[in-house]
């Protein structure tokens, strides 16, 4: 696993499949990435392509329309795919178990075994919206043993694997430990950034920020105790 995550972060291009329900969010968030802002949309019915260069980065992001009908084509698409973008409707509690279905679905499936997993809790600022941490409750992640994953949304994230070190190889900085994935959280940095940086620090790292609040938020992940403000949990579960 680390010498082909190793493989895929060391190519100039990384190819990232955007799934989910029909009206989750999907459009909106490809073009926030391409634009830096919200437009307006209609639903998707076949697929939109973008590249979004992230600093000497081109992520080809592929959205693809969520309609019923359409989601048998999606395993067409599964190919090549390094890293996936799972957009979760949190007001949409009627159909919660339809998206979890499909979630893992989409990740049992052999073309996506080595696909990096980033489920996005997407609308969290209407009426009834589930929490994160209902997301991931609903969406059974955490029954998820043999993957790396990260729920986010747009007031913080929480996140599992199966061991710290390779949560740090997953974002390249094997040879520093963890020390610099935890400077990373640093509540105000991470706060300010722009929500592009967010997203694709995510799936491809970042480099080390200053100490400050890092000896901290070490004895923090060591007591495996939550970090507030900004974050909704982080948490390692080991199996």
């Amino acid at each position: 696993m680390g010498k082909m995550l190793s493989k895929i972060f060391g190519n100039k291009e990384m190819r990232i499949l955007m799934l989910g329900l029909d009206a989750a969010g999907k459009t909106t968030i490809l073009y926030k990435l391409k634009l830096g802002q919200s437009v307006t949309t209609i639903p998707t019915i076949g697929f939109n392509v973008e590249t979004v260069t992230y600093k000497n980065v081109k992520f080809n992001v592929w959205d693809v329309g969520g309609q019923d009908k359409i989601r048998p084509l999606w395993r067409h698409y599964y190919t090549g795919t390094q890293g996936l973008i799972f957009v979760v409707d949190c007001a949409d509690r009627d159909r919660i178990d339809e998206a979890r279905q499909e979630l893992h679905r989409i990740i049992n499936d052999r073309e996506m075994r080595d696909a990096i997993i980033l489920i996005f809790a997407n609308k969290q600022d209407l009426p009834d919206a589930m929490k994160p941490h209902e997301i991931q409750e609903k969406l059974g992640l955490t029954r998820i043993r043999d993957r790396n994953w990260i729920l986010s949304s747009p007031v913080g994230f929480s996140l599992c694997e199966d061991g710290q070190h390779e949560f740090c190889r997953l974002f390249r900085i094997e040879s520093r430990g963890y020390n610099e994935i935890l400077s990373w959280f640093k509540l105000e940095e991470f706060h300010h950034m722009s929500f592009i940086d967010k997203v694709f620090t995510l799936f491809h790292g970042t480099s080390a920020v200053e100490e400050l609040g890092r000896k901290l938020l070490i004895l923090h992940l060591k007591k495996n105790e939550i970090l507030s403000v900004y974050f909704t949990n982080i948490k390692q579960f080991m199996y």
